[in-house]
């Protein structure tokens, strides 16, 4: 049996194809608008790029947008092909079933970042009538055109190499130990992640954007660690049971969904103002309430289930 006989990797790999052909098609609008531009010219062929830019825009958002959302459907695909593949439990089990499963799960959260400072970057020059960051954004978007095809080469390799006779490990298996880095304990790595929060804060609601951008790029790490190895057992109840996976099935009421996008989207608003401040050289400090706003959701929803279980049982895990 193979994998691209499944509906949902049919869906899956059909709808990255369209996503990927219209990228294609707007790469060749773009190059011709990065190479022409000029805005304070009035000729007939100026006019005509800025319809085609409108048009180009249109599409290329779209597109982006659906990428994004169709990384949430990524992940539901790889929970579900966990009851296909032998020994799978979860998402960990496929993930890992080959040697092209993690670095494509890292690619795409990559691009998600990516995907999403586009966005802003976009949104800053629509605002403006004289679109001043046109060819920054472009720049970018021809850098992530050329990184989705390598994604998409990345998921073919992936889905083609998913054993479906062969028993891969389960979570249980490998996150069987704590593997923190560092030589860290359980308590080194939770004072590092309550304090990379508490100079989160503070760098983001005095606006100090590099040191925002350091904290949170750290904090992404930590919490990766803190959240599999540590609040996750509680999520589950259970000290051994140590997956960032697991709390995504209907078992645990889709938690996990709630746990990491809260942790992205902190993350993303804590280096994008830097990362956009170095590309439009002006300073857009509202991203930095944003960063408050979910970092905090994420820190909370994890210490909400040690206090919880805490109070219920009197001792912890």
């Amino acid at each position: 049996m193979s994998l691209f006989l499944l509906n949902d990797i049919v869906v899956f790999i059909f709808i990255e194809v369209i996503l990927l052909l219209l990228l294609f098609i707007s790469e060749f609008s773009v190059l011709k608008v990065l190479k022409y531009w000029d805005f304070s010219a009035t000729t007939t062929f100026q006019y005509a790029l800025e319809k085609r830019n409108y048009l180009v825009n249109t599409i290329i958002y779209f597109t982006v947008s659906v990428k994004i959302v169709l990384f949430i459907f990524f992940v539901k695909s790889l929970d579900e092909l966990s009851l296909l593949v032998p020994g799978a439990m979860c998402a960990t089990g496929v993930i890992g079933a080959n040697s092209y499963g993690n670095i494509l799960l890292l690619f795409k959260i990559f691009m998600l970042f990516l995907l999403s400072i586009w966005i802003i970057i976009n949104k800053l020059d629509l605002e403006s009538k004289v679109f001043p960051y046109i060819k920054e954004k472009y720049y970018l978007f021809s850098f992530i055109f050329v990184l989705t095809c390598i994604e998409f080469c990345l998921e073919l390799f992936y889905f083609m190499n998913i054993p479906l006779s062969v028993p891969v490990f389960c979570c249980s298996t490998v996150f069987k130990l704590d593997n923190l880095p560092f030589e860290l304990n359980t308590s080194g790595l939770l004072i590092i992640y309550y304090l990379l929060f508490v100079v989160i804060l503070i760098s983001s609601y005095y606006k100090k954007s590099i040191i925002s951008f350091f904290a949170n790029i750290l904090f992404l790490f930590t919490s990766y660690y803190a959240v599999t190895y540590f609040f996750g057992t509680y999520i589950y109840e259970l000290p051994n049971h140590k997956c960032p996976f697991c709390m995504l099935q209907k078992e645990y009421f889709y938690v996990g969904y709630f746990i990491w996008f809260s942790l992205f989207l902190g993350v993303f608003f804590g280096i994008s103002p830097y990362i956009i401040e170095s590309i439009t050289l002006k300073k857009y400090t509202y991203l930095h309430k944003y960063c408050i706003l979910f970092t905090t959701i994420f820190v909370a929803l994890s210490t909400y289930f040690v206090v919880s279980y805490y109070l219920k049982n009197g001792v912890l895990l």
